[in-house]
């Protein structure tokens, strides 16, 4: 009997993104990410930010994602509701607090663990924020709002765009603890970093490096 525990957490097949009049910026055959720490490596302009908007269904794209049992073309809600990806620069959050940012970002979201949300907050030193206006916070605090919702997401596939990227060192050591923490105690979700920055002490289940080809 095969493990659950094993199987894929996304499967993607004949994945390819080119846009009008270049060569593809994208294209696989076939790949698999397990569940726990994927990283997702190369250059500024590789396709890292482009390859997580379509992992979460936001860019179209040709071939077929599926995530679990959901294939995003034929369930494209269901198959959005089982992915975490937040741009924390959204003008749309300014706003918002981050309390309200992070109850909309667990709607869908039945696994959310709200007592390591807390823990997270307080990592971060985020506490003395949470009721403030996100366009009243630095960079560094907004992507912690994110990071916060995304470490504590049931979510089956977690998407983290450059997630060091304004942070303090503090919060940077903070950040790569939980993450080891949690890979090690085992994951059934899928955590995905995209980094232009080279990532150490991390227990990574598999490394993709762009451009994919």
């Amino acid at each position: 009997m095969t493990d659950p525990s094993s199987a894929p957490v996304l499967q993607i097949h004949r994945l390819r993104v080119a846009f009008p009049g270049e060569a593809p910026l994208i294209s696989c055959e076939s790949l698999a990410l397990p569940a726990g720490l994927t990283l997702v490596e190369g250059d500024t302009g590789s396709g890292k930010s482009t390859l997580l908007r379509v992992l979460a269904g936001k860019q179209p794209a040709q071939g077929t994602l599926v995530l679990g049992a959901i294939e995003l073309a034929h369930a494209p809600q269901a198959y959005r509701h089982a992915v975490f990806h937040v741009d924390a620069r959204d003008a749309a959050l300014d706003a918002l607090t981050p309390r309200d940012c992070t109850a909309t970002w667990r709607e869908h979201d039945p696994g959310f663990d709200a007592a390591r949300w807390s823990s997270i907050v307080e990592g971060f030193a985020l506490g003395e924020h949470l009721d403030k206006r996100m366009d009243m916070l630095s960079t560094g605090s907004r992507r912690k709002v994110a990071l916060a919702a995304a470490l504590a997401s049931g979510r089956a596939l977690v998407l983290l765009d450059e997630p060091t990227a304004a942070l303090d060192k503090a919060s940077v050591r903070w950040l790569w603890q939980v993450l080891a923490e949690r890979a090690s105690q085992g994951m059934r979700q899928a955590v995905v970093l995209a980094s232009s920055l080279p990532v150490q002490g991390l227990p990574l289940a598999a490394v993709l490096t762009l451009p994919l080809r």
